[in-house]
């Protein structure tokens, strides 16, 4: 399996594990969404529906492949997803946090307890 191939395929688990963990504590107007797209590498899970009379619009993670690295561009999760892709064994030097400024993403990566308040 090339690279692409099994990068699509740990996202695609990941997404699918995490959406049915949150699935198993159920809000009936409120829907888990998986978007898998890998004809352009995309992949989203996001929450939409009614809250007590308000619509409900969540992203909670949202990964792209680009240029042979996973973009994490958003990620809402506790844990965080780049957490779970280094356990699923993706390097580090594979992944990019595309929400944080260039600055911080490697230091991040490596060492997630690096950052502090003062540097958002």
């Amino acid at each position: 399996m090339d690279k692409l191939n099994y990068y699509q395929n740990i996202i695609k688990k990941i997404l699918t594990e995490y959406a049915d963990i949150s699935s198993q504590v159920p809000d009936q107007d409120i829907e888990e969404i998986l978007i898998f797209d890998d004809d352009s590498s995309q992949y989203l899970w996001f929450n939409i529906g009614w809250k007590n009379g308000k619509r409900i619009k969540a992203i909670s993670v949202y990964l792209r492949l680009k240029n042979d690295k996973i973009y994490i561009e958003e990620d809402w999760t506790e844990a965080g997803i780049a957490t779970e892709l280094m356990r699923l064994g993706i390097p580090s030097s594979e992944i990019f946090l595309a929400f944080q400024p260039a600055f911080l993403t490697k230091s991040a990566i490596t060492n997630p307890r690096s950052l502090t308040e003062s540097q958002f």
